[in-house]
């Protein structure tokens, strides 16, 4: 078959393949042209679910009529003066209008600033009709009418025009968290209208896509290394959603979908959320343009690092910090969804199950100690038991040696036992112990609220932290393994562990390069026991190919931390002195992340007095 010239409008096709991949992909591109011309105000309306009509009118500052008919002409654009080194703008390509003329049926009208006259182009199946004048304040209106008409294999798979209406819906409000100052109004015959006011408060504009409970669940990010400057929110470990939908990210004000960052979220919260549960997140990078490479895909949503593992570190870094300095907090939806429930009738819950959890109080630092409490009475900070030797009165087990390190007992000092419960409350964020339930659940008092907490829960957290602690505090112990196993690995795979073999050695695997495509592994990790070495180093491998990192080691010595602390923690069923329980809640005020347990479940709830009494009709 002879090869032969592609024409000009079967060229625009293969290229709206790539920029139109329907409805919303079109919104993306015309609103991101709205906003790199300076639009303060964009209205968006559609028919159709998108497929019928589409049109973005702006405030921006127009195009000239004597350039209109290159604004539709593939690779032409105002945004390149200083290459793809300096990209500052969220379009660059000059391929968005004339991909969506050659699909659909195109009119662009615009008048600038200052100028008498507005005019306009269209644009029918490739086909390019004008300029002539036209009827228009200011500001620049594209129209998009029956969008891939012209290629029905196309349209064929779009979905419904509900699900096509909510793409459209996701697409603005994830750009328009990156512009609070700008007012955004989506409506038409196919929706419900939204309109996201503009504000100077970014925290207002995320509540506004997010929801209003995001004020009281996020805490606000301000990190910086070697110039990468990290903002935004993060939300608490207990304020999660099943699918990773609420976690936005911007680099230089673009929104990105990529997965290191998504991996990097991951590793923030690894061990404080469910792991069918997803954190809620905003985070906005701004980096030097010529650190980031956003010419990847003509979609423009995926992006490159120069320092991938720079902005990795900075991100797990600043929210790990931010969430350790937060103190006792968790999310306020765990009492509003109890008070809803002692108010529901019998019936399955309409909201979505994110567990109990409290209204956030006062930030306390981890190096919060506890005073003496009304009554003489002082509790032991035992990071590990705080039971002493009344918990193993009652019967409680010893959770057994630790890898050969002495057990878990010999790390508490002993209690103190004063057992009869202080008459007063005392000014402590989680209050004074006033009873037990079930012999699982503390109920105390605060000044002003009523807290219950999950005894077996919030004990398994703290005795978590100390292993934590104590394990990552210096180099683990390693098991020599008595003949090396050699594992046979492609040539990069072998690059890329012998360079992170320095830190594989601080988690007690130490493995060398043995000739071009194998690895000698001598040691392993000796808390993860009987291990299967080959399966281990492929799998770091495979995490260091696709992340760059090697957390899969750190995730596993963890989990096994998690599950000791687990079985080594204070079971429900067991009856606490009131010592006991504020000793449990005097750790729990002093311990970073103890709002959560391991698995991510909230250890405890907080009902305000003011709530109680309404459920009473006494407010």
């Amino acid at each position: 078959m002879p090869i032969r010239q592609l024409s000009e409008t079967l060229i625009d096709q293969i290229a709206a393949g790539e920029v139109v991949e329907r409805p919303a992909s079109v919104v993306k591109e015309l609103v991101e042209n709205a906003l790199d011309a300076g639009a303060r105000r964009i209205t968006i309306v559609t028919a159709g679910g998108g497929k019928s009509l589409l049109r973005i009118a702006d405030d921006g500052h127009g195009i000239d009529a004597q350039e209109l008919p290159l604004a539709v002409r593939r690779h032409c654009t105002s945004k390149l003066a200083d290459g793809l080194t300096q990209i500052a703008t969220l379009g660059f390509r000059g391929e968005a209008l004339p991909s969506i003329g050659s699909v659909a049926r195109l009119s662009l009208r615009s008048r600038p600033r200052g100028a008498q006259d507005a005019a306009e182009i269209r644009v029918d199946n490739g086909v390019v009709d004008g300029p002539r004048p036209a009827a228009l304040s200011q500001g620049t209106v594209v129209e998009v009418r029956d969008l891939f008409y012209s290629v029905p294999a196309r349209l064929k798979f779009l979905k419904s025009e509900r699900a096509e209406s909510s793409a459209i819906t996701d697409v603005v409000r994830r750009i328009a968290i990156a512009f609070p100052q700008v007012r955004f109004e989506l409506t038409g015959e196919d929706r419900t209208p939204t309109i996201l006011d503009a504000t100077e408060d970014p925290l207002r504009r995320i509540a506004d896509v997010m929801g209003k409970d995001v004020h009281d669940n996020v805490l606000a990010l301000d990190a910086e290394r070697e110039g990468v400057v990290l903002s935004g929110y993060a939300g608490l470990p207990t304020y999660n959603r099943g699918n990773a939908l609420y976690q936005f990210f911007y680099v230089n004000g673009r929104p990105v979908r990529d997965k290191m960052m998504l991996s990097a979220i991951r590793g923030a919260y690894m061990d404080t959320v469910p792991r069918d549960r997803h954190p809620v997140a905003a985070l906005f990078l701004t980096i030097d343009p010529r650190d980031v490479d956003v010419n990847v895909h003509p979609a423009k949503a995926d992006v490159r690092f120069r320092d991938p593992g720079l902005v990795r570190g900075l991100i797990v870094g600043a929210i790990r910090e931010r969430l350790s300095a937060g103190g006792l907090r968790a999310s306020t939806r765990g009492a509003s969804d109890m008070l809803a429930a002692f108010r529901a009738e019998p019936g399955p819950s309409v909201s979505e199950p994110v567990g109990f959890d409290v209204k956030p109080r006062n930030p306390f630092s981890s190096g919060y100690r506890a005073e003496p409490a009304p009554g003489g009475y002082t509790p032991e900070l035992s990071p590990f038991r705080p039971l002493g030797a009344a918990g193993r009165a009652q019967g409680m087990s010893d959770p057994g040696p630790l890898g050969g390190s002495p057990t878990l007992d010999r790390f508490q000092p002993q209690a103190r036992s004063e057992p009869s419960a202080p008459a007063e409350t005392p000014d402590y964020p989680l209050g004074a112990a006033r009873a037990q339930i079930d012999k699982a659940f503390i109920v105390a008092q605060t000044q002003d609220s009523l807290v219950i907490v999950d005894q077996h829960a919030a004990h398994e957290r703290l005795v978590y932290e100390a292993l934590k602690l104590a394990l990552h505090g210096a180099p683990l112990p390693s098991q020599l393994l008595l003949i090396p196993e050699i594992v046979d690995l492609p040539e990069g795979d072998v690059d890329r562990l012998v360079e992170a073999a320095e830190l594989l050695a601080r988690f007690g695997l130490a493995l060398e390069r043995f000739g071009p495509g194998a690895v000698a592994v001598r040691e392993v990790p000796a808390m993860l026991g009987m291990v299967d070495a080959t399966r281990l180093v492929r799998d770091l491998a495979d995490e260091l190919l696709d992340q760059g990192t090697a957390e899969g080691l750190k995730a596993r010595i963890d989990h096994v931390a998690a599950t000791m602390a687990c079985h080594g923690s204070v079971r429900s069923g067991r009856a606490l002195r009131a010592e006991e329980m504020n000793a449990l809640l005097r750790q729990m005020e002093s311990t970073p992340g103890s709002g959560q347990c391991n698995h991510g479940r909230p250890t405890y709830i907080e009902l305000k007095i003011a709530d109680i009494e309404r459920l009473f009709g006494r407010r």
